[in-house]
């Protein structure tokens, strides 16, 4: 299934894409599930059965959308709905730094002995096709492609064995990173956390549709119509499930967290000479199996 949040100009809904062009409203579907999906991701069985008794009608809801007709409830056209971040409010966004092995590479760092954790702040997320907005002194921000893991079911101290029952899917992710603070701080909160610097989606993807822990999933990132990004997530240093193990030991994971897995080797500051985002820009994520995160890059206006 692809989880979605969306709005039509009212309040943000939960929703299911039940393909490129048709949208499931869960509210008007089963009004007696929770309204967000926070609530709703400890237990997608509720979900998984409301797609099931849907799914057998999306050919005809597609035809009649091709047709030009009104479609009725709970259907409506993707392209009539703004995708906003697939989770809304999560506690937290823990990112991964340097786990991919092309990523150390390209930095001739030896590879970690273990996972290096940082946060950036929840206001910094963005939606699908949202501007990143850069004010005229932040000059050196740059784009991080990454796969993003949602928890589903809350836990502490999660064992690696156990990891995959807390994740309710993935999605896509930019770590967008303002460099001149990154490296003036010593350390990554500030740089990270810049406002419109995370964007997320366009959808989450749940588990059972990708490969074990979202493993051999080609990973990209284009600025304009240039690769800059291309990877796989087999060079992962530490895989989904260790991360998982690794940021619970310290911390209870909740419904709705994100954990970033870090990004693939091919950004913008290690390029001879480097290059970073400019108002005019557009920058695409893509990870296979899951979809594309575009987002334009403007300036930054009060």
């Amino acid at each position: 299934m692809r989880l979605i949040t969306y709005t039509q100009g009212a309040d943000p809904r939960p929703g299911l894409a039940m393909n490129d062009v048709l949208g499931l409203d869960l509210m008007a579907a089963a009004p007696a599930l929770p309204g967000n999906w926070h609530a709703l991701l400890p237990d997608l069985q509720p979900v998984h059965t409301v797609h099931q008794v849907h799914a057998a009608s999306t050919d005809d809801m597609a035809a009649r959308l091709a047709a030009g007709d009104s479609l009725p409830a709970p259907w409506f056209a993707l392209a009539d709905a703004r995708l906003l971040s697939p989770v809304l409010l999560p506690s937290k966004i823990v990112c991964v730094g340097l786990n991919y092995r092309d990523h150390a590479e390209e930095q001739n760092k030896p590879l970690p002995e273990r996972p290096l954790l940082f946060c950036k702040a929840t206001s910094c997320l963005q939606f699908p096709d949202g501007p990143i907005m850069l004010p005229e002194d932040l000059t050196r921000v740059d784009a991080e492609a990454e796969l993003a893991v949602i928890i589903g079911r809350p836990g502490r101290r999660i064992a690696r064995a156990d990891a995959r029952d807390h994740i309710a899917g993935y999605t896509c992710f930019n770590d967008v990173s303002d460099r001149q603070a990154q490296y003036a701080d010593k350390q990554w909160f500030r740089g990270k956390s810049m406002d419109t610097g995370g964007p997320c989606g366009p959808w989450i993807v749940t588990s059972d549709e990708l490969p074990d822990l979202a493993s051999g999933l080609a990973i990209g990132c284009r600025w304009n119509d240039e690769v800059m990004q291309s990877s796989n997530t087999e060079q992962l240093i530490f895989p989904v499930d260790v991360l998982v193990e690794h940021v619970s030991r310290n911390m209870t994971l909740l419904p709705g967290d994100i954990i970033s897995t870090g990004t693939p080797g091919g950004v913008g500051i290690y390029r001879e000479p480097p290059v970073f985002l400019k108002p005019g820009d557009t920058v695409t994520v893509e990870i296979e199996g899951i979809g594309a995160l575009t987002n334009p890059v403007t300036r930054w206006e009060p």
